[in-house]
């Protein structure tokens, strides 16, 4: 690889997760191409094909706010000033738990926008370096290695929708932010990689969204959250986003998937645990149909714990680990993946970058930890999902974080804590302290 192809890097996949990286990378090498399958319209904020779950209700949590904002200073506010909503929850919110209601706690805050609005504004802020390139309507088909063994030298490629013959882009990084439609297993394959193994819990949650023309008055709350239980797993979510819009999102487990056909979806949400988010869609003016998503598996590859990965290659984003969306953690994690990215490069030149791939690629790796025990634990709640059962140890932490939940919708110091793990900001096992226990301790579910 010539020198000049060294200080190039890739990033394949121009979503949440492939902008931030392409944004950190570029603080390094001199040039940085972002491969992208679908068309964009002009920088405007618009549904793409390569993002379907798109439509529905997308948040980013107060560390994944805060980590955005120092990768790119000032975007919430371009994010506010675009109709983006932050939130203080439970405060702004009404939020039946599976418990109760969040009633008078403390918790934290989120921003709300839809994530059309976020994506278009990421490739503004970045477009803006001319070190970043984005080749929309271009398809990656396979890893270039190097002739030395055991690193990976760019990416051959193809342009989508025309009959140009595929060719190669090299570059001393390649990273695959391709979400949740990555091939990367079998790129990895082809070089003669062993498949990685992968942890999978499907609780086999589906989605049905809708637009809403945003009411004038709220009722005294910006956002709503109806959650469902093992009892009955149908819940709903009202928020708010640009345009002056609701995004409102039902949610069904199994058998209780939420339906698309507009007597049906109405019915749906006047099924939930309680009337007030049917109540609310009373005399708001629906702005679109419904529309379905069911792939919410919960799916971790682990290629971090690869005996052998080659040089120049990193995976991140929904392409390494990605979540039920419900938990709203994707985001957030991204976010944080790019700021180990930015710390893991800083001070060092492509070469020596490249060849740290593998220390950077167990680095990311760890950032998905927390949000993996949150979603995972709480969707093996329910009797048919497939994946892993918990055992006597696992049944016995559901127990405990029930309790835990149950006093935070009233328990001023369980629910900061509660809102702290949920929000990334602290990790799950800082529930087990024993000023949260004892105040758990006193409450039945």
């Amino acid at each position: 690889m010539t020198a000049d192809a060294m200080g190039n890097a890739v990033v394949v996949g121009a979503g949440v997760s492939g902008l931030l990286a392409a944004h950190a990378l570029a603080r390094r090498f001199d040039r940085v191409t972002v491969i992208e399958r679908d068309e964009f319209t002009d920088g405007e904020a618009a549904f793409r094909a390569g993002v379907p779950q798109s439509r529905h209700v997308h948040v980013l949590w107060s560390r994944g706010v805060a980590a955005l904002n120092a990768l790119l200073p000032g975007v919430v506010t371009d994010l506010e000033a675009a109709g983006a909503v932050v939130i203080e929850a439970p405060e702004q919110m009404r939020w039946l738990s599976p418990a109760q209601w969040f009633t008078g706690v403390p918790g934290s805050h989120y921003l709300s926008a839809s994530r059309e609005l976020l994506e278009s504004t990421l490739r503004r802020r970045i477009a803006d370096r001319s070190t970043i390139t984005i080749m929309a309507r271009h398809e990656v088909t396979g890893l270039v290695p190097a002739r030395d063994a055991g690193a990976v030298a760019g990416v051959r490629l193809r342009e989508r929708g025309t009959d140009e013959e595929e060719f190669t882009l090299h570059a001393g990084l390649v990273v695959v932010a391709a979400g949740r439609s990555s091939r990367t297993a079998d790129w990895l394959h082809r070089l003669g990689y062993a498949t990685p193994t992968t942890d999978r819990f499907d609780a086999h949650l589906g989605y049905s969204s809708r637009y809403y023309r945003r009411p004038a008055a709220e009722g005294g709350w910006k956002a709503m959250y109806v959650q469902g239980n093992p009892d009955l797993p149908r819940g709903g979510v009202i928020v708010p986003i640009e345009g002056g819009r609701w995004l409102v999102t039902l949610i069904g487990q199994g058998e209780h998937q939420p339906p698309i056909e507009e007597k049906d979806w109405l019915a749906f949400a006047s099924s939930l645990r309680s009337d007030e988010l049917s109540e609310a869609l009373t005399d708001a003016e629906p702005l679109s149909d419904a529309v379905a998503f069911r792939a919410t598996a919960n799916e971790w590859t682990h290629f971090e714990r690869a005996k052998r990965w080659p040089r120049g290659f990193l995976v991140v984003g929904d392409a390494l680990c990605r979540f039920n969306p419900v938990y709203g953690h994707g985001m957030t994690v991204a976010s944080l993946q790019a700021q180990v990215i930015a710390d893991q490069i800083s001070a060092r030149e492509p070469v020596e970058i490249a060849a740290r791939a593998r220390e950077m690629q167990k680095a990311v790796a760890k950032c998905p930890q927390a949000a993996w025990m949150i979603a995972t634990g709480e969707d093996s709640r329910y009797p048919g999902t497939d994946g892993p059962k918990p055992g006597r140890l696992g049944k016995m932490q559901q127990d405990y974080m029930s309790r835990v939940l149950s006093a935070a919708n009233t328990d001023p110091v369980v629910s900061e804590a509660f809102f702290a793990v949920l929000s990334l900001n602290r990790r799950p096992e800082t529930l087990l302290k024993p000023r949260i226990a004892l105040r758990a301790s006193r409450r039945r579910t």
